[in-house]
C-alpha cells in the first residue's frame, strides 16, 4: 500500500521553511500536523505549596521554551524579581535565543550547550558552586536528573507545567498510513483518545528511544525510527521509507 497521508503529532512550523514541507512536495504525499499534547502552566498556588523559593537558586537550567515560558510566568504571578546576577543555562543555542523575549539578552550571563544535555553538563562544569533550579514538568526526565547527579551539581528539579493529552475526537474518523511521534506523552494521548485503536496497516514512525518503548509498551508495532546511523532526523527516515515502499 502506497503511502499518501503522513500526520506528525506536533504543531504546524510557523515558518515556510520545514524539512517536512520540503518532504511533502518531494514524495509527493500530504502531510499533516496535530499536536497531541499541550502544555499547561502549574498555578502560583500550586508551586508555593512546593515550598521551593525561585531566589534561593543562581543559576536556571533550561531544557526547552515552555521551561522558559513557565519560569517568568511562575516568576511574574509570585511577584518575584530575578536578579541581574541569575545565570542562565540553555541546551541549546536556539533556546538560549529565546531568552531575549523576557530579558536583554547581552545583559545576562547565558551559556548554552550544542543541543545535548550532556553537552550543558560540560559547559556548566566551570559554574560548580552554582545552586540550579531546573524547571520541568510532571513527566519525569530521569537521564537528565542522572547526569546531574553524576556530575555533582546541587540543583532543585521544579514542576511549573504539566504536559497534558490533547483532545482528539475530530480524529474519530480520519485516516492516515503513517503516524509520527516524538515522546512517550504522545503515544499516551494515542491510547487515551482512541482505547480502541487497532494499527492494522497504519505505520507508526517515532523519535527516540523512550518514544521506541513507549509504542511497544502500548503493544503497537514500530514501523520506522529515527535517529540511526542512516538517518539522523526523522524527515530523512520518512524518506527513506516512503520511498522503498512506493516504488
Amino acid at each position: 500500500m502506497k503511502i499518501k497521508k503522513i500526520l506528525i503529532t506536533q504543531p504546524k512550523p510557523d515558518t515556510a521553511k520545514s524539512p517536512y514541507f520540503d518532504l511533502a512536495e518531494k514524495s509527493n504525499v500530504q502531510v499533516d500536523f496535530r499536536p497531541f499534547i499541550q502544555v499547561e502552566g502549574v498555578s502560583a498556588k500550586e508551586f508555593r505549596q512546593t515550598r521551593i523559593q525561585i531566589l534561593d537558586h543562581t543559576g536556571v537550567i533550561f531544557t526547552s521554551r515552555s521551561a522558559i515560558d513557565h519560569f517568568f510566568r511562575m516568576s511574574s504571578e509570585m511577584r518575584v524579581t530575578i536578579p541581574d546576577s541569575m545565570k542562565y543555562f540553555c541546551v541549546s543555542e536556539a533556546t538560549a535565543f529565546y531568552l531575549q523575549k523576557y530579558i536583554v539578552y547581552r545583559k545576562r550571563k547565558i551559556f548554552y550547550g550544542a543541543g545535548k544535555f550532556a553537552d550543558l553538563i560540560d559547559v556548566m562544569k566551570k559554574h560548580k558552586d552554582e545552586k540550579f533550579l531546573l524547571p520541568v514538568s510532571q513527566i519525569s526526565q530521569p537521564e537528565i536528573l542522572q547526569q546531574l547527579d553524576k556530575a555533582g551539581y546541587k540543583y532543585t528539579p521544579a514542576i511549573i507545567y504539566k504536559t497534558v493529552s490533547s483532545d482528539l475526537s475530530d480524529l474519530q474518523d480520519v485516516n492516515y498510513d503513517i503516524l509520527v511521534f516524538f515522546s512517550p506523552s504522545g503515544i499516551q494521548s494515542l491510547m487515551q483518545n482512541f482505547p480502541q485503536f487497532e494499527q492494522n496497516s497504519t505505520k507508526i514512525a517515532c523519535f527516540g528511544p523512550a518514544t521506541a518503548k513507549a509504542v511497544m509498551d502500548a503493544g503497537l508495532r514500530l514501523d520506522i525510527e529515527a535517529p540511526t546511523a542512516e538517518a539522523p532526523s526523522m524527515t530523512m527516515a520518512l524518506e527513506q521509507y516512503i520511498k522503498k515502499n512506493n516504488k
